[in-house]
């Protein structure tokens, strides 16, 4: 780890060297459209016309943006479908920005020739000004601030916003270094993250198998009631997407919880105290979020109040370790009645046991849940280390401001 970290640092000064070289006075902040031969959203075909579809030319929808090279599609159209739609056939090392959704300013570049959906801007980098890559980089480290030029609860950004958008342009020997390290960083860093992720990945299987064995109570001594006898199950309230903030800040400050789990923050709570929380609605449906201190509850989210009899957080594993998705009900958007959950059978083992089991489980789930401590802690140390050096790599004094 540390010749890691000290190669890192060769790199750094490598490059500090040839900025203090050509250009000592800092470097010219200029827009996208600058750099760019050509700049193209791209187009859906008609859904209603399936001989538009099912062809051999890749077409990218913006879900497929995340930051990665792109080498296929999960949907091809036919040349009929791309000469009959807005959508343009653009060459590979593109770099892709998404302008609408939840990966709205996320970047990916196209290594096959392929088409869009009109939610992606396309931008054909001119190569005697900028190298394709670096400008990937730039937009990669710029996606806080990119969305936040968003507009709309999805922060959608339209294609003037990103032509306008200005990085900075050092000479091409400088930008084909960065290029050069921040692929041998990519590279790296994502082998080693997968490393950690396949150990996570065995740590969460293990955690679920104790989790299960120590919450199965079938044949022991132990009370059986249902769910609507020991608990309080009721819904939250609707609540409009312009009210809630993807952020925290000073006046949206309590945790909005959904269907699907945090939704993002809220000016006023619903709830206050500890409480599992039941999804509802939706393909994940059935899952169980632990909400505490002051939250807000939609109407997708069923809380759980407990009684005297159960601890909030043994009831929250327990729900977990249910399955609550096989019981939905539904085609395209499936749901969980509560009339049918207050009908589960659960056991009520006594207090002590129920502590006992939440004290095990508890350090089982920080080790593989909890981003302050154990695997997750040191994956997202690992992301942050990288992006830090990313920063540091693409930080210039601006020339054109002193």
């Amino acid at each position: 780890m540390i010749l890691w970290r000290n190669w890192k640092e060769v790199g750094m000064n490598r490059v500090e060297a040839l900025i203090e070289k050509l250009c000592p006075e800092g470097v010219e902040w200029v827009t996208i459209q600058d750099v760019c031969k050509n700049i193209v959203s791209g187009g859906t075909p008609l859904t209603s016309r399936p001989e538009y579809y099912d062809g051999e030319i890749p077409w990218l929808r913006t879900q497929e943006v995340d930051w990665i090279d792109i080498y296929d599609t999960g949907i091809k159209i036919t040349e009929a479908g791309l000469k009959n739609s807005s959508a343009k056939l653009i060459p590979v090392n593109c770099v892709i920005i998404a302008m609408y959704g939840a990966t709205a300013a996320k970047v990916a570049v196209n290594k096959i020739p392929l088409c869009t959906n009109q939610a992606c801007c396309n931008l054909e980098v001119d190569g005697e000004k900028a190298n394709y890559r670096y400008v990937y980089y730039c937009l990669c480290n710029s996606y806080s601030h990119l969305k936040s030029l968003g507009e709309g609860s999805q922060s959608n950004i339209n294609g003037q916003k990103i032509k306008s958008y200005s990085i900075p342009i050092p000479p091409l020997e400088i930008q084909n270094e960065i290029v050069k390290i921040l692929d041998l960083f990519t590279e790296l860093e994502a082998a080693l993250e997968a490393e950690l992720e396949a150990e996570l990945e065995a740590r969460k299987t293990q955690y679920t198998y104790y989790r299960d064995a120590l919450l199965n109570f079938e044949g022991k001594a132990v009370e059986w009631k249902t769910l609507g006898e020991v608990c309080r199950l009721k819904a939250g309230k609707s609540v409009s997407s312009y009210d809630i903030s993807s952020v925290k800040n000073s006046e949206h400050l309590y945790p909005c919880v959904g269907g699907n789990g945090l939704r993002g923050y809220v000016k006023s709570y619903s709830h206050e105290g500890e409480y599992p929380v039941i999804g509802r609605q939706g393909a994940l449906c059935g899952n169980i979020f632990f909400a505490k201190d002051r939250f807000y509850a939609t109407e997708h989210a069923v809380v759980v109040s407990s009684g005297e009899n159960l601890i909030s957080r043994f009831l929250y594993y327990l729900l977990v370790s249910l399955n609550l998705n096989q019981y939905a009900t539904g085609g395209a958007q499936p749901g969980l009645a509560v009339s049918k959950l207050i009908q589960i059978k659960i056991p009520i083992p006594p207090l002590p046991e129920q502590e006992r089991i939440v004290t095990i489980l508890d350090k089982f789930d920080a080790l593989v849940n909890d981003l302050s401590s154990g695997l997750p802690a040191e994956i997202l140390a690992r992301r942050q280390q990288y992006e830090y050096y990313r920063n540091r790599l693409l930080t210039f004094k601006n020339r054109g401001h002193g």
